[in-house]
């Protein structure tokens, strides 16, 4: 029997570590029967194999804002998920900012009321900081499902995010999706 796809899922990255192994979170998705599209943020191109991601895909990998009247060159998004979230990313996201393609997405999103998954990838120094508590509770409270503690990922030191990407939980981000995908009919 085949399986209806589960929809498309926008995995949006940033730059930190965990975006060089973000092809892990493409294949989980694959394997969950998702058809995952890839957006980074502008500084997160220089972290991540965009020639191999997109022939892992099918798709480009997009980062910047198409031109006007131009078509879009990926289907729309069913879910999105922020893999490796930065901390600027958090905060600029809770605050309504869309400067990047990848932050105008992750806002609208919000409106549209497409399910929304952000796994932080954040050290410990910057997760004490205030505003980082407070936009957490503000996307939570907006309804995205920030997978930070014990739930998703616990802040490590400072200068020690690459030691800890073996066990960073990609499976989590997919396991907090919908389980089936929107129904295509409305």
């Amino acid at each position: 029997m085949i399986k209806r796809p589960r929809g498309v899922l926008y995995i949006i990255t940033c730059a930190t570590p965990a975006a060089h192994e973000i092809g892990k979170l493409v294949s989980l998705a694959q394997e969950s029967n998702w058809a995952p599209c890839v957006i980074a943020t502008p500084s997160a191109l220089s972290f991540i194999d965009q020639a191999a991601i997109e022939q892992q895909t099918g798709y480009p990998v997009r980062s910047q804002y198409k031109k006007p009247g131009t078509p879009d060159i990926l289907p729309p998004a069913d879910a999105m998920i922020v893999g490796g979230a930065s901390f600027n990313t958090i905060n600029k996201w809770a605050a309504g900012i869309s400067d990047t393609l990848a932050l105008g997405l992750l806002t609208e999103a919000i409106g549209l009321g497409i399910p929304l998954v952000a796994l932080p990838f954040v050290n410990s120094a910057h997760a004490a900081h205030p505003a980082f508590d407070r936009s957490v509770e503000t996307l939570r409270a907006a309804g995205v499902n920030v997978l930070l503690g014990p739930e998703g990922y616990k802040p490590h030191p400072p200068h020690e995010g690459s030691k800890k990407l073996a066990s960073y939980p990609w499976q989590a981000a997919i396991a907090a999706l919908p389980p089936d995908a929107p129904d295509a009919a409305g």
